[in-house]
């Protein structure tokens, strides 16, 4: 759930419950809050976490209420451009599943960092501190983006590291279902638990994301600046699954020359592999029938794929577009995978990806 930009919503005195999704399940967890895109110091008075007793709900489920501290105390100012991480707290976290988390923003000083198209709904009021309440009728109103929570490290799952997926809107999972957790690092997730591997997976996909230029306000800083906060940064990592390119390509201004996108994809696994961490390339998934699509595109798109597929920048490489691709026409998604805006899959689509990533190369 990287930051993606700030975003005013007029929410006064806001309570936000957001509503996250573990991948390892373990008996501690502490929780990083993020002012990284606010303009003022953010306070937030009271924060809490909690299992939801039901799926996709605010309700929280009894016995599993836990204030948040920070540095011991329940107050924390989180300075312009800062993330602070809570104090470990002792709760029963169940692996691939739903977690609660609350905070309560006194006044109204600052934007909210935050990351929409979540695909999930999370809760909010306004002009109350509702973060112990545990009726989903306290917090009626929904929002489709995450904010100010950024991340949730689980202690005590015996996991061995962290690969984090690292990408655009195809990674964060847009257009699938909604509160179902159908994005496919969430697949990749369920697949490492079924196979009893100990890693955890980190979603750090930003709809919209570039490597070279930034996005703006929600599609997030280029992928070469935010690399190190979103990737070496994260608690335990030890391999990326870097899949980004398309927005260069399909998006105005139009990058068609792919030397000029691969160079910055290798910019990215030099930074990974000086910190000691593993890479592995996405190759870029075909498009043809998206509102942009032409030749000079697809010609942009296999010249990034050629490199992917020979480079050795990478540890090795995840064949994305074929694992996508229609037999009878490479450059268009098999339609039982597509969505039906032909550049992002469906959840079908999105599960033909997971089962793509060899869990040995993790």
């Amino acid at each position: 759930m990287s930051p993606s930009g700030k975003v005013d919503n007029g929410c006064a005195s806001c309570t936000i419950r957001d509503v996250v999704h573990t991948s390892v399940g373990g008996t501690e967890v502490r929780v990083h809050l993020s002012n990284v895109f606010g303009t003022a110091p953010l306070v937030v008075d009271e924060a809490t976490v909690a299992l939801p007793s039901t799926p996709g709900t605010a309700q929280v489920q009894p016995g599993t209420m836990r204030p948040l501290h920070f540095r011991g105390a329940e107050r924390v100012t989180i300075p312009v451009g800062q993330s602070v991480v809570s104090d470990p707290v002792r709760l029963e976290v169940p692996a691939d599943h739903d977690l609660l988390v609350s905070t309560y923003t006194p006044g109204y000083s600052t934007p909210m960092t935050f990351h929409p198209g979540a695909q999930q709904n999370s809760f909010f009021t306004s002009g109350t501190n509702a973060t112990e309440a545990t009726s989903a009728a306290a917090l009626p109103q929904k929002t489709q983006a995450w904010h100010f929570v950024t991340g949730v490290d689980v202690a005590g799952s015996g996991a061995r590291g962290t690969v984090v997926a690292f990408g655009d809107s195809i990674t964060d999972g847009y257009q699938s279902t909604y509160d179902v957790d159908h994005r496919w690092p969430n697949f990749l997730a369920g697949r490492l638990n079924a196979e009893r591997r100990p890693l955890a997976v980190v979603d750090a996909g930003i709809g919209g994301n570039r490597v070279l230029l930034d996005g703006g306000d929600g599609f997030g800083p280029a992928a070469l600046d935010r690399f190190q906060r979103d990737v070496l940064d994260q608690t335990g990592v030890r391999t990326v699954i870097i899949l980004l390119g398309i927005n260069d390509i399909q998006q105005e201004p139009h990058q068609l020359d792919a030397s000029k996108i691969t160079a910055g994809l290798s910019e990215l696994a030099a930074m990974a592999h000086a910190k000691g961490v593993r890479v592995l390339g996405g190759t870029v998934t075909p498009f043809e029938g998206w509102s942009t699509y032409d030749a000079s595109e697809e010609a942009a798109r296999q010249g990034v794929n050629d490199w992917i597929r020979s480079t050795r920048d990478y540890d090795g490489y995840v064949d994305f577009d074929a694992a996508l691709r229609d037999p009878s026409d490479p450059h268009r998604m098999l339609p039982a995978y597509d969505s039906g805006d032909h550049l992002h899959p469906g959840d079908i689509g999105y599960a033909a990806m997971a089962d793509a990533v060899a869990l040995s190369s993790l």
